[in-house]
């Protein structure tokens, strides 16, 4: 009963959220952005940019509202852009509910059973409530952590930011670097070999792929997902 009672909650939390409160209009580029580059990977409108992980379509779990878009409840799997990017800069906004938890994935290649067994996670998770979890929002998931503290209450918007390049990967949250690493470096390397990750091969071995948003389970909001190439 508590469960669902937490569930009614967060379902309700998202849907007070309207573009009054904004305080600009979302899931626009500015003259700068696209002289700089930047493409938009949701208009607001739909989710033609996205496909489910190995499929060709698009689960309808996956739902435009309101100018942002949301997994309303487990099973609409994971999605990945149908475009593969490579150095790349990334900034999404994202919403996530109570005893929440998902991630962004990069590099990730359709050749194994899930996106996370090639590509590598900025985590996204209710960090309130899972405060003895190791991994916390916009760390790299399982391998670099961080001292930094910058999530905002669930069922609030955060910023993302990951700036990923072969010299040097970082994620900001809301403004604040939080991690910091070289992605296929020895300390890389180690880490993953001490890690879940060392029983696939493929981990983080790939230089380009798709951006994934990963289906934990539990209703998670997107918004002003815009990203550009740094190649």
């Amino acid at each position: 009963m508590k469960s669902i009672f937490c569930k009614a909650i967060a379902t309700a939390v998202f849907a007070l959220f309207p573009l009054a409160l904004q305080a600009d209009a979302p899931n626009q580029l500015s003259d700068e952005e696209r002289a700089e580059g930047w493409q938009l990977l949701f208009d607001g409108k739909s989710l033609e940019n996205w496909k489910n992980y190995r499929e060709e379509g698009l689960s309808e779990l996956w739902k435009v509202e309101d100018g942002y878009f949301v997994l309303t409840e487990k099973g609409g799997g994971n999605i990945v852009t149908k475009e593969q990017f490579g150095e790349f800069e990334l900034t999404l906004d994202f919403k996530i509910s109570y005893k929440g938890n998902s991630g962004v994935m990069f590099h990730v290649q359709e050749t194994e059973k899930a996106p996370w067994m090639t590509g590598p996670e900025a985590q996204i998770l209710d960090d309130a409530t899972y405060e003895k979890e190791k991994n916390k929002t916009a760390y790299m998931y399982a391998l670099y952590p961080s001292e930094e503290q910058a999530i905002k209450p669930w069922g609030e918007w955060n910023t993302m930011r990951l700036v990923i390049t072969k010299e040097k990967c970082t994620h900001y949250l809301n403004g604040v670097k939080m991690v910091e690493y070289v992605k296929g470096s020895e300390d890389w390397d180690a880490k993953v070999a001490a890690s879940k990750f060392k029983k696939f091969p493929k981990f983080g071995k790939f230089d380009t792929g798709h951006i994934a948003l990963q289906d934990h389970g539990n209703v998670v909001a997107f918004r002003n997902v815009k990203i550009r190439s740094l190649e």
